[in-house]
């Protein structure tokens, strides 16, 4: 299974980059396939393996955040990982 996380922008390195906030941990992003879109600080993207893939609103975002932490231990688990592999 392939899931796209929603991460928050909080930093825009440069056209390419930009640091994301999924629940709190903070990691670095390509925002390249985005950058004719115009991604900003506060905007939320769609992650998967490190690529924002699309910009989404922040009511989609907070839904689709709260059906992944429904998945249970393999969502605990994936984000056990995932926070060991961030930025901060």
């Amino acid at each position: 299974m392939c899931l796209g996380v929603p991460g928050e922008v909080v930093a825009v390195q440069d056209r390419d980059v930009a640091t994301v906030s999924v629940a709190g941990v903070e990691r670095q992003i390509s925002i390249s396939l985005l950058a004719d879109e115009g991604v900003g600080v506060g905007d939320w993207v769609l992650v998967h393996v490190g690529f924002a893939l699309s910009k989404i609103d922040e009511a989609e975002a907070k839904a689709t955040l709260d059906q992944i932490e429904k998945l249970g231990q393999a969502w605990h688990d994936e984000f056990a990982a995932y926070k060991q592999s961030s930025i901060t």
